[in-house]
């Protein structure tokens, strides 16, 4: 291609039109040395050497940037499909979901801007990059915040171009890993109920894949209202024992003077008011789960009757004579730091170490802010059946209130008022004045301080500065545009700065 025909294309002639990240005269992926005589790689590429799930849909109504770019993504081994208007590319993305779109801004018809809120409607998880001139820069930002994944401006810069598709495509390649999971645990009738892409929860996933199917005791550590419930019952679902019983008890809620004999059951006459002999916890969930949550809520003595249990599989009524045998699988929980726990006596330690065979540690919502979308939708999908209503979703507006709540109460609180908005709203969007739940707890999160970084002595300026805008982007939940107004800087420059950092 000649320098002549890459600038009608409007790609850059500042980089190579090739791959940028192989050196100068080295072949394109998926190419091989040509016989002489031979087609061209890019024409010889065979549908073995494509990547089968890298199809790429390009959108651009001017005819020479659109072969351009279909013909350099083409060269790269994508598999590209091309559409001359917004309609054309509804339907060849109708034909087969493609994994990434490039959708120039302004076109007769169905614009960018449209094409986007119907492909995001449609395609969820497929990421769209948005073209723009450098005219209608603030346009393509406003894409980002309407779920465009990034925009590039023309003429295009293939290096720029290789890094946004390297990382969008990154990422609906974990989106896909995560519904795959997910539609094979809905198979086994749980796990639709857990929500988030956030590597805290992905991690939380791979640990409840790898811990689920054993007998082992389980320890699960997090903050109110994080999901430790939920959590333990889907291991409880994706076990052996999954047929049996599964039985939870908060220790907290439970009087001290009770709590023993609703753990372990007591015989007529044991204590004033037991007229009749009761079966506890543990045998209720004889050939099941028993979930003990806020385990460091129990008194000494309960524990070390507890620890026995674990060790023994064997414990005895309050007022019986004899040993109860059971087999049972136990999850503990707390909402405490189980090793202040130790040090303040109010875990024993030989019990902590006999549950702590498998730890999970569930994320407060704060520190996964991306997933926050995902659940807002998980949660209006639960309430439009339980309520009989049809809210589809929520505005711009109202999802910025929700990003900055500091949520104390975590997605126990977060559920509450997204139930309160499905049912005060009037219409089909929930807008931000239905979130009048929050209340006076509605405030913005705090902003980083000086205290929430320690940079030691030593340290360079590239890594401190590095150090603050990864810092910054995930208290945005990774909205560049918001992070990049809290530095001060622009958003080509954090691009920029993000681009060195993965370079």
């Amino acid at each position: 291609m000649s320098e002549h025909s890459t600038r009608q294309i409007g790609i850059s002639t500042t980089a190579s039109s090739t791959d940028p990240r192989r050196e100068p005269g080295a072949r394109p992926r998926g190419a091989t040395e040509p016989a002489e005589g031979a087609p061209s790689a890019a024409e010889r590429t065979t549908k073995e050497d494509l990547p089968r799930d890298r199809r790429i849909l390009v959108v651009e109504d001017e005819p020479s940037s659109r072969r351009g770019l279909q013909e350099l993504l083409t060269a790269w081994g994508y598999d590209v499909v091309a559409a001359g208007d917004g309609r054309e590319a509804l339907e060849r993305a109708a034909e087969r979901t493609p994994d990434l779109v490039i959708a120039d801004l302004v076109m007769p018809g169905i614009d960018g801007m449209e094409l986007l809120v119907r492909l995001k409607r449609e395609f969820p998880t497929t990421p769209v990059l948005i073209l723009t001139g450098q005219g209608s820069i603030e346009s393509a930002v406003q894409a980002i915040k309407d779920g465009a994944y990034d925009y590039l401006t023309k003429p295009v810069d293939p290096t720029r171009l290789q890094f946004l598709l390297d990382r969008a495509l990154e990422r609906s390649e974990t989106a896909r890993e995560v519904q795959l999971l997910r539609r094979q645990l809905r198979m086994r009738g749980v796990f639709g109920r857990l929500v988030g892409t956030s590597p805290g929860m992905l991690e939380v996933m791979r640990q409840l894949e790898t811990a689920a199917p054993t007998d082992a005791t389980l320890f699960i550590a997090g903050d109110s209202g994080t999901g430790k419930e939920l959590v333990a019952r889907t291991v409880h679902e994706l076990s052996a024992r999954r047929r049996g019983p599964f039985v939870a008890v908060n220790c907290a809620a439970i009087p001290e003077t009770l709590l023993e004999s609703e753990i372990f059951g007591h015989e007529r006459g044991a204590f004033t008011g037991a007229v009749e002999r009761r079966q506890g916890c543990f045998e209720l969930a004889d050939g099941g789960t028993l979930l003990l949550d806020e385990i460091a809520e129990m008194q000494p003595g309960i524990q070390a009757k507890f620890l026995r249990v674990l060790q023994e599989g064997q414990f005895r009524r309050l007022g019986a004579r004899s040993e109860t045998q059971v087999n049972v699988r136990v999850i503990a929980a707390t909402n405490k730091d189980p090793m202040a726990a130790l040090r303040d006596g109010a875990l024993r330690e030989d019990l902590y170490y006999r549950l702590n065979v498998f730890t999970i540690t569930l994320p407060p919502l704060r520190d996964r802010m991306e997933d926050l979308p995902d659940l807002v939708q998980a949660f209006l999908e639960e309430f439009n059946d339980r309520h009989g209503r049809a809210v589809r979703g929520v505005d711009e507006e109202a999802l910025e209130t929700l990003r900055r709540h500091r949520w104390p109460g975590n997605v126990r609180e977060l559920r509450n008022v997204i139930e309160r908005a499905v049912i005060v709203c009037s219409g089909d969007v929930i807008h931000a004045e239905h979130l009048a739940a929050l209340g006076a707890a509605a405030t913005p999160a705090p902003a980083t301080t000086d205290a929430d970084i320690v940079i030691p002595v030593g340290t360079t300026v590239d890594s401190a500065e590095r150090e603050l805008i990864l810092r910054t982007l995930k208290r945005t939940g990774g909205n560049k545009t918001r992070a990049a107004e809290i530095l001060d800087i622009s958003l080509k420059t954090l691009h920029n700065k993000l681009h060195r950092y993965n370079g």
